[in-house]
């Protein structure tokens, strides 16, 4: 007999569902945290140049244009000979105009216009410091040119007309720096540089270098509320069908959990209360049974023990007497042997250890030979089997269970045999393959409470207490019909009778029936 070995001291304790999702679930968050701290850290500065380049380009598209445009309607721009640099007024008020009325908005930018000589013909500055050059702020075609020209600002305006297009960032040794973006226009005769500066960046960076380690915080607190709570919530139903379970091992098999959930939890919920009440109707028959074989073992044995005792003290002498107790401890003894094989026939059956032998065969020739093994106990109480089996009847099954299929049920339709005397076996072929074998008797019928449970082991109808039998044939049946896979089931009207049906399926494709084996 094998022994549970006792838990060792020291083991350490394996973590509960419920702490397994804490931790999952913190774990989750702070690698979320620490990822969405590692992309402001990291894709902070490349976003913001990315965004702040594409406000410069439109900006700089916007002017461009202007200038394209210009030189294609043969508008001079501007001029330069010996008195110096003359510039087109009216083509500067449109610029000015559309920089007044919000179609390009130079808040915040430098914009550097030059000539081909690399000098400054106009500008606007709204930065402060630039690091091209410095300004006051002025508007088009207003103030001196001559402060615009530095060394910086005539290397990228050179960059720009020999690339065509100009992408820098300046950068001071203090850090501040500046994205400048240009192009050339009216036909490489203008280079337009459109800046702005970095700086706010950094701030922004400082700011939130400040504000994260708090807002982590918060966030880690509540993030480990937030999976307590949460792993309390799921394991919630895991714990109630954990405690029902326990209490179904200790006998109680009326408990019942919340099935209202519609997820997987309530899923297993519903199945688990259906196993509960199978597990209650089982040990409800398991107790019947126990009754019933103690009852039915205690009746024989009682009998065979008194009139054996009778036989011994008292009619020993007496031939005639004693033949006739004899002969009621042999039946008896008979009684109590039929009782314990159908016992360990259900047993072998229930539990697989006696599997079907498949051949095919003709249902309705096993009929007409089962039919004829009851002509004699017919003859003698005056009954009549009435045989309906006109067509073959090619089924694939086991022979000798069909065969002991046919007598339980028989048997039993005799032990309910109505006043009129006939019972009948009937053999019909169907269409898909098979045939339905149907047993009926005309005796009082079932009542309908009864109609669940007739199958069920050593359970009794139609006030059965007091016939001959032991109460298992129909168990044993069902048991046989389910082995093979056929559909059966019982159809019964008071008063009328009852008919007792299954369904044997046909044979493999390109096998024929044959007649069932004889036995010795």
């Amino acid at each position: 007999m094998s022994e549970t070995k006792p838990a060792r001291k020291g083991k350490k304790r394996a973590l509960t569902l419920r702490y397994k999702l804490f931790i999952t679930l913190f774990l989750v968050c702070l690698a979320t945290l620490m990822l969405v701290w590692t992309c402001l850290e990291r894709l902070l500065q490349p976003q913001y140049n990315a965004f702040i380049h594409e406000k410069l380009e439109n900006k700089l598209e916007v002017l461009a244009g202007q200038f394209d445009q210009a030189a294609e309607d043969g508008t001079v721009i501007s001029q330069r000979d010996m008195f110096g640099l003359t510039l087109n007024p009216d083509f500067w008020a449109r610029v000015n105009e559309s920089i007044s009325n919000g179609q390009v908005n130079l808040s915040e930018s430098c914009v550097d216009i030059s000539d081909q000589t690399l000098r400054c013909i106009n500008q606007v500055e709204n930065l402060h410091p630039c690091l091209i050059h410095e300004g006051d702020g002025i508007k088009f075609g207003q103030g001196s040119t001559s402060t615009w020209d530095t060394s910086t600002a005539i290397a990228l305006r050179q960059y720009a007309f020999e690339k065509g297009s100009l992408y820098k960032i300046l950068e001071t040794e203090s850090g501040t720096q500046q994205m400048v973006v240009g192009r050339t226009a009216a036909g490489g005769q203008y280079a337009i540089l459109v800046s702005a500066s970095l700086a706010r960046v950094g701030e922004a960076d400082a700011v939130l270098g400040k504000l994260l380690p708090m807002v982590a915080l918060g966030l880690l607190a509540f993030c480990l509320l937030a999976a307590w709570l949460l792993s309390r919530w799921i394991t919630r139903p895991l714990v109630q069908l954990s405690d029902a379970a326990r209490q179904i091992a200790r006998g109680n098999y009326d408990v019942h959990v919340d099935e209202s959930q519609g997820d997987e939890f309530g899923l297993l919920a519903r199945d688990f209360n259906h196993m509960a009440g199978e597990v209650k109707q089982t040990a409800q028959m398991q107790r019947e049974l126990l009754a019933n074989v103690s009852h039915d073992l205690r009746t024989p044995l009682t009998l065979i023990r008194g009139y054996a005792e009778t036989v011994r003290d008292l009619t020993g002498d007496e031939p005639e007497k004693r033949t006739e107790q004899l002969n009621i401890i042999v039946d008896e003894t008979d009684r109590l042997s039929g009782l314990v094989n159908s016992v360990m026939e259900l047993s072998k059956v229930s539990s697989g250890a006696e599997k079907p032998e498949l051949v095919d065969f003709d249902m309705a020739q096993l009929c007409e030979e089962v039919a004829e093994r009851y002509d004699a106990v017919c003859a003698q109480n005056g009954w009549t089997l009435k045989l309906e089996t006109e067509e073959r009847c090619p089924v694939r099954a086991d022979p000798a269970m069909m065969e002991r299929v046919l007598h339980n049920l028989l048997g039993n339709a005799m032990h309910h045999i109505g006043e009129d005397g006939v019972f009948l076996l009937r053999a019909v072929p169907l269409k898909e393959g098979g045939c339905r074998v149907e047993i009926e008797d005309h005796g009082p019928g079932i009542r309908p409470e009864d109609l669940p449970r007739i199958f069920d082991r050593y359970y009794r109808s139609r006030s059965d207490s007091g016939k001959v039998g032991t109460g298992l044939g129909l168990s044993i049946t069902k048991a046989i019909l389910q082995g093979h896979g056929f559909r059966f089931g019982v159809n019964s009207t008071l008063g009328e009778g009852t008919v007792f049906w299954f369904q044997a399926l046909g044979p493999a494709k390109g096998g024929e029936a044959k007649p069932p084996e004889e036995k010795a």
